[in-house]
């Protein structure tokens, strides 16, 4: 007497084969990276930012720009962290072609940092590398899944 249904005609094991393997790419962990970075740069912009429209005295007293005030560039670091932050959501939303949006507003902000370093220059520094870094994550491992 067989144990076996004789109307199954595959092998248990081979079951599973029908079922859609979840979307993975090399490099995903990179992606994910990315947006966090860029979800906590904005974060910390508007921070920046808040503070240095509202006559703080967090930053550096007397210090000379290259452009324009600290009331100006905390204006632009408010607007770059509300353009980070719906970037950031569009990277974990997998939205197509957001990550070049996210490339180019991480380059904008490391622009922005240098020229925001008179006011607190080893801050500024490590906004700069982790913009440096969102930018290869998203340029190297943001390409299409295979």
């Amino acid at each position: 007497m067989s144990t076996t249904d004789p109307s199954r005609t595959r092998a248990t094991a081979r079951q599973s084969e029908g079922a859609a393997p979840t979307p993975y790419y090399a490099g995903e962990g990179w992606v994910l990276f990315a947006g966090t970075v860029l979800a906590i740069l904005a974060v910390l912009n508007l921070i920046d930012g808040i503070a240095a429209v509202s006559n703080s005295n967090f930053f550096v007293g007397q210090a000379e720009f290259v452009f324009s005030g600290l009331k100006t560039w905390g204006w632009i670091l408010i607007v770059l962290g509300v353009v980070q932050g719906v970037t950031a959501t569009g990277v974990f939303l997998r939205w197509k072609g957001i990550r070049w949006v996210g490339v180019a507003i991480a380059g904008l902000n490391s622009i922005a940092q240098l020229m925001f370093m008179p006011a607190y220059p080893l801050w500024a520094l490590c906004l700069f590398t982790l913009d440096i870094l969102v930018m290869y994550g998203l340029i190297a491992y943001g390409g299409r899944m295979e």
